[in-house]
């Protein structure tokens, strides 16, 4: 028999422990839950079990949530952890810790899976694990009966944590990365050779199946360039889209910065927080501008179904092809960034 997800403690927690696995997309959707368990146990010393990233372009949780004071501390659960002996560690450590709660915030695995977590931490010696998704529906992305689309990721994520309280999502306060002045000085200093208004784009990420081709960029760009001479564009992602970047860039008609490799993915969201419009495949930069309020245009793939992924708000736009991602056209990906662009003019116009 699966074991019911567990209540908050009645007397607050000194310690408690987040699980959370993920990248930098998976730790910015979670966002809204880690700000709700700041808000609800303010006092405690709150933990987070993450994974160490098999990727170098997966940034960990840690560059993510930083100094944010969401999260007092970090501990490493490296992806793929069986043995006895690394297992029987990882125990004596978080013993050693006398964490008083566990809140789960892991991906949907399975209910096997989730109980034998369950087994393993209460074996840790924790008391409370609040979130645990014991039944099919935590388990699953709802289906939206009218669309057929999935629900996004950070709504089935907090309907498992319902038992500390109702979580705004559409709140902007909700996706607060708490950056620093220093973190905020970086990404005025990266941008500060940009023309003003400016578009930012993305055009990496570890999935090769998301990758919409260095010529479909170079035709972009160029398209867009003729329409928005007057922006400035900002190129962010890891080191190793460095040289797309530089090619890529050679086709827009105003001022560039190539910051792909020169900034930490929390300066990477400061130098974007004022960006005009984003434009990206499905990876982390894409939800940490969404993160920051910027309109987001991005584009997915068949790896994964609409709209699970796709970042939260009614101001971004998502081109989604099942038939992987070289079905997206280039003039599709054209009209929708007049739209969202003309749409941003009208909305501010009116306010």
């Amino acid at each position: 028999m699966i074991a019911r997800p567990t209540v908050p403690m009645t007397t607050p927690p000194d310690t408690l422990l987040v699980y959370r696995l993920g990248s930098l997309g998976d730790t910015i959707v979670a966002l809204p839950c880690l700000h709700k368990i700041a808000q609800t146990y303010p006092n405690a010393k709150r933990l987070l079990l993450t994974n160490i990233p098999v990727s170098t372009k997966a940034a960990p949780a840690q560059s993510i949530v930083g100094p944010s004071g969401l999260i007092h501390g970090f501990l490493s659960y490296p992806v793929g952890i069986r043995s006895a002996s690394a297992l029987w560690q990882l125990s004596k450590q978080i013993r050693a810790l006398k964490v008083d709660m566990m809140i789960y915030l892991m991906p949907a695995r399975g209910r096997l899976n989730a109980f034998r977590d369950w087994i393993f931490f209460r074996l840790c010696g924790i008391r409370k694990i609040v979130g645990l998704p014991t039944t099919v529906d935590l388990q699953n992305n709802r289906i939206d009966p009218e669309t057929g689309f999935q629900e996004r990721e950070c709504e089935r994520l907090a309907r498992t944590l319902s038992a500390l309280g109702s979580i705004d999502l559409a709140k902007a306060a909700s996706w607060d990365l708490l950056l620093t002045e220093h973190e905020l000085k970086i990404g005025d200093r990266t941008i500060s050779k940009l023309n003003h208004p400016f578009i930012t784009i993305n055009m990496g990420g570890k999935v090769l199946e998301n990758d919409w081709g260095a010529e479909r960029w170079r035709e972009l760009i160029e398209r867009l360039s003729g329409l928005y001479e007057n922006h400035g564009l900002l190129i962010v992602g890891a080191a190793e889209d460095a040289e797309r970047a530089k090619l890529v860039a050679c086709n827009w008609r105003g001022s560039t910065v190539n910051a792909c490799g020169k900034l930490m993915p929390r300066e990477t969201a400061a130098a974007m927080r004022s960006a005009t419009l984003f434009i990206g495949h499905d990876s982390g930069p894409l939800h940490l501008a969404a993160a920051m309020g910027v309109p987001c245009l991005g584009l997915f793939s068949a790896h994964n179904r609409p709209a699970k992924w796709h970042p939260y708000g009614q101001q971004h736009r998502s081109i989604h092809s099942m038939s992987g991602i070289s079905a997206i056209g280039v003039d599709e990906v054209v009209q929708a960034v007049v739209s969202m662009m003309s749409a941003r003019v009208l909305n501010e116009h009116r306010a």
